[in-house]
C-alpha cells in the first residue's frame, strides 16, 4: 500500500500540470482545493506555497476570456475559409452545368447564376474540366484519324462556346467516338462532352443516362402523355434533357438513340456487311398469318442482300433513273393541268389570273399514287379523271391505317394480341389485306399484258417504252414471281404517304417564304428554256430544287429514325457500346439542333450549297441529311421519291404562285411517318 501511495504522490503535480494547460484553469485553485482537503484532515504538510502570493481572483477570468476570443477568432477563419471553398465548388459546378444547358440549348438556371455571382463569375476550373469548355488543339501524339483521311467522313460539329471563349472546336475536340479494343478506346484521345471512365477506358453501357428502367412503366407512362403521335417532340426533349445519347426501354423495345453526325457516322462505320435494321413485327406477323412472302424492307442477311442487288439495277443506277424519269415528268404535268383547269373553274379573279385556296392533300396522295404506279407498272392508273378509280381511293385509306396502327404494335407482345383478335391487329391486319389486294390486282393485269410478247429491247417493251419495273423484272427473269410481287407490294405501300407529305411541307414552306420561292422559282425557268423541255436536264441545272426537298426533310423527316445493329463494340459519346446493340439515329432532333445547323429553323434550301456562304461543307453534309437513309440499306426507292417531288415542284413553280393563309408554324404529328396534324391549305395563283 506503501508504493502506491508514494506513486500516487509523484504523479499529482504533473497530473496538475496537465489539468492546468488542458483547461486553462490556474494551478493556484487546484492548489487550495487540495489544501482545504487536507486541512480538514489537521494536517499542514499539505500546504502548497510554491506559487508565493496568491494573485487576485479576476486575473484568472481575465486569461480565461482571452483564450476563448482566441479560439473563436480561429473557428471564424477556418469558418470563411471553408465557404469561400464551398462557393468556389459551387461555382465550378454550376459553370459546368452553365456550359452544356447552352450547349444542348436549355434554360439557364437562377441557382447557378446565383452560384457564378458569388464569386464575382471568377471560376477557377481544374485542367480536365477547362478542357472540356475550352478544348485545346490536338496533341502530337493524338495518333492517324481514320475518319479525317476520308473526304466527307469528317462528321464532327463547331460547338459554341460561352461569351468569352468564342474559339471553335478541333477535330480533337469533337465528341469522342470510336471502336473499343480490350476495353479502351481505339485511335484518337478526345476531349468529348462525356466523362471518360478510370484509366482513360469507355464508360460502362449501365451508365448511359436513360429514361427509366422499367420498360412496362415506361410503356404505361408514355402512353398516358400521348407520346405514340409526339414521338419526335418527345426524343428532342429527351436529348436535351439527357444529352446527346440516351438509352430508352419501352415495353418489348430497348435501343440507344444518338443524334451527333460523328456519332451517326460511327454507326454507319460499324454496320457491316449485311446491315441490320429494325424489322417491323406488325408487317412480319401479316407475312407470317397471310403466308406472303417479303420484301426487301423487311429481310436481312443473306436474303436481303441477293434482292437487293438485282433491285439496285432496276431503280438505283443512274441508267434505271433515265428511264423512268419520262413516266414521272408526264404525271406532274398532267397533275398540274388538272389543278389550272380547277383554278380556272372554282378560283376567284381576272380571266388568267384567277387564284384558288384549297387543301391539296387528296391530290397530292393521287399524285404519288399514280407516278409510283406508272414507274412499277409501267402504266397509268386513271387518277386524275372526273370518276378516279375506288378501288385506288381505297388503297391510299388503307396505306394510312395500316400506318397508324404499326405503332402501337412495335412495343406490345404481338403474339398475345393475334391471339385474343384485339381491334388494333384486326384494323393493321384488314389494312394491308386491302393494300395486297390492290396490289395484286395491278400485277396480275400487268402480267396479262406482258407475258404473251417478249421484247428485246433495253426498255423491254414494243417501241422502246420503259414497261415499268414489274416488266423489267419479269423479262429478267431473276426472282420468281412470289418476290416480284412482295416487293412491288412493299414498294407500292411506301410511295404514297412518304412523297405526298414532303410535298405538303414543301408548298406551305414555299408559300410563307416567298423569297426563297421567286429565288427557287427564277433558276428553274432559266434551267427550263435552256433544257428545251427535257425533265432530266431541267432538274440538273436547278440545283436548288433538290435543296428544297433537302430542307423539307431536314425539318419533317418522313421517318424520324434510322436503327442499325453494330457488328462490333463501338464508343458512342465515351460510352461502351456492344455489338448487337440497337442504335437509333434520331433525325428530327437532328435536324432541329444549333449545334449541328445555323438557324435550323429558318428554311434555308441555299444552306445545301456548297457555295453558300458561312456554311464550312467539311463538316460531314452527308451525315446531316439522311431523310433517305445512308449506304447499302438506304430507301429503295429514293431515285424514284426524290425525282418525282422535284417534277412535281418544277412545273408547280413554273405554273403557279404559292401563299398560305397562315404562316404559323404546322402542327404535326407522327404515325411511322411524320405528317401534319391538319393539312395546311395553299393558295394557288396562275401566273
Amino acid at each position: 500500500m506503501e508504493s502506491v501511495v508514494r506513486v500516487k504522490k509523484s504523479l499529482r503535480r504533473p497530473i496538475r500540470r496537465l489539468s492546468s494547460c488542458v483547461l486553462g484553469v490556474k494551478e493556484r485553485k487546484l492548489c487550495a482545493k487540495h489544501r482545504n482537503k487536507r486541512s480538514r484532515g489537521g494536517g499542514g504538510r499539505g500546504r502548497c506555497n510554491r506559487l508565493g502570493k496568491t494573485p487576485p481572483l479576476g486575473v484568472g477570468h481575465t486569461r480565461d476570456a482571452s483564450v476563448i476570443r482566441s479560439y473563436q477568432a480561429d473557428l471564424e477563419k477556418e469558418r470563411q475559409l471553408r465557404e469561400t471553398m464551398n462557393a468556389q465548388k459551387n461555382a465550378e459546378r454550376a459553370a459546368m452545368r452553365a456550359h452544356f444547358r447552352k450547349k444542348y440549348q436549355l434554360s439557364e438556371s437562377p441557382k447557378d447564376t446565383n452560384h457564378l455571382r458569388s464569386v464575382n463569375g471568377k471560376v477557377s476550373l481544374p485542367r480536365g474540366l477547362s478542357k472540356i469548355i475550352h478544348p485545346e488543339n490536338k496533341s502530337k501524339d493524338d495518333g492517324f484519324d481514320l475518319l479525317s483521311a476520308f473526304q466527307g467522313l469528317t462528321f464532327g460539329t463547331p460547338t459554341p462556346m460561352g461569351k468569352k471563349h468564342t474559339k471553335m472546336l478541333t477535330p480533337a475536340g469533337r465528341h469522342s467516338s470510336g471502336a473499343v479494343v480490350n476495353g479502351r478506346v481505339e485511335g484518337r484521345e478526345s476531349t468529348g462532352v462525356r466523362k471518360r471512365g478510370v484509366d482513360g477506358r469507355a464508360r460502362s453501357f449501365e451508365e448511359i443516362p436513360h429514361t427509366g428502367r422499367n420498360g412496362w412503366l415506361n410503356l404505361v407512362k408514355f402512353w398516358r402523355e400521348g407520346n405514340f403521335q409526339q414521338l419526335h417532340k418527345y426524343m428532342e426533349k429527351s436529348f436535351k434533357t439527357l444529352g446527346p445519347i440516351y438509352r430508352e426501354h419501352l415495353g418489348l423495345q430497348r435501343s440507344v438513340n444518338i443524334m451527333m453526325p460523328c456519332d451517326i457516322s460511327q454507326m454507319f462505320i460499324s454496320e457491316g456487311l449485311l446491315p441490320r435494321r429494325m424489322l417491323l413485327r406488325p408487317w412480319e406477323k401479316h407475312r407470317e398469318i397471310r403466308k406472303h412472302s417479303k420484301g426487301v424492307f423487311l429481310k436481312n442477311g443473306e436474303e436481303w442482300r441477293a434482292d437487293r442487288l438485282l433491285l439496285n439495277k432496276e431503280v438505283m443506277m443512274t441508267s434505271a433513273v433515265k428511264r423512268f424519269i419520262p413516266l414521272l415528268d408526264e404525271v406532274a404535268r398532267d397533275f398540274c393541268q388538272m389543278l389550272g383547269d380547277r383554278v380556272e373553274r372554282e378560283g376567284r379573279g381576272m380571266n388568267g389570273k384567277r387564284r384558288l385556296t384549297i387543301d391539296p392533300s387528296p391530290d397530292l396522295f393521287r399524285f404519288a399514287l399514280e407516278g409510283s404506279g406508272h414507274v412499277l407498272y409501267g402504266e397509268r392508273i386513271g387518277l386524275f379523271s372526273s370518276h378516279p378509280s375506288v378501288e385506288s381511293e381505297k388503297f391510299i385509306v388503307a396505306v394510312e391505317r395500316m400506318l397508324t396502327t404499326t405503332p402501337p404494335l412495335l412495343y406490345l407482345p404481338l403474339s398475345l394480341l393475334v391471339h385474343l383478335r384485339t381491334s388494333l391487329w384486326t384494323q393493321h391486319a384488314t389494312a394491308w389485306d386491302h393494300i395486297f389486294s390492290h396490289a395484286e390486282a395491278r400485277i396480275y393485269k400487268g402480267y396479262q399484258r406482258l407475258s404473251p410478247t417478249k421484247q428485246g429491247s433495253e426498255g423491254g417493251a414494243a417501241g422502246g417504252r420503259y414497261p415499268g419495273l414489274l416488266g423489267q423484272l419479269m423479262e429478267k427473269g431473276q426472282l420468281s414471281s412470289d418476290r416480284i410481287k412482295a416487293n412491288i407490294t412493299e414498294l407500292m405501300a411506301g410511295a404514297v404517304e412518304t412523297t405526298a407529305v414532303p410535298l405538303q411541307f414543301a408548298l406551305f414552306e414555299l408559300g410563307r417564304n416567298p423569297e426563297v420561292q421567286e429565288k427557287v422559282r427564277k433558276q428553274v425557268r432559266e434551267s427550263w428554256e435552256q433544257a428545251g423541255g427535257d425533265p432530266q436536264t431541267a432538274l440538273q441545272g436547278a440545283p436548288l430544287l433538290k435543296s428544297t426537298i433537302k430542307e423539307i426533310l431536314r425539318l419533317y423527316p418522313v421517318g424520324i429514325t434510322l436503327q442499325r445493329y453494330p457488328v462490333k463494340d463501338i464508343v458512342l459519346q465515351n460510352y461502351n457500346i456492344p455489338a448487337g446493340t440497337m442504335v437509333q439515329a434520331c433525325l428530327y432532333p437532328l435536324g432541329r439542333s444549333a449545334e449541328v445547323f445555323k438557324d435550323p429553323q429558318t428554311f434555308d434550301p441555299c444552306r445545301w450549297e456548297r457555295t453558300h456562304a458561312g456554311e464550312d461543307v467539311r463538316e460531314g453534309m452527308t451525315f446531316r441529311s439522311l431523310a433517305f437513309g445512308f449506304g447499302a440499306r438506304q430507301c429503295i426507292g429514293r431515285r424514284i421519291a426524290e425525282n418525282e417531288m422535284q417534277l412535281l415542284l418544277m412545273h408547280i413553280l413554273l405554273s403557279f404562285h404559292l401563299s398560305v393563309t397562315s404562316s404559323e408554324d404546322i402542327s404535326t404529328k407522327y404515325t411511322i411517318i411524320l405528317q401534319p396534324e391538319t393539312p395546311p391549305k395553299i393558295t394557288f395563283s396562275k401566273l
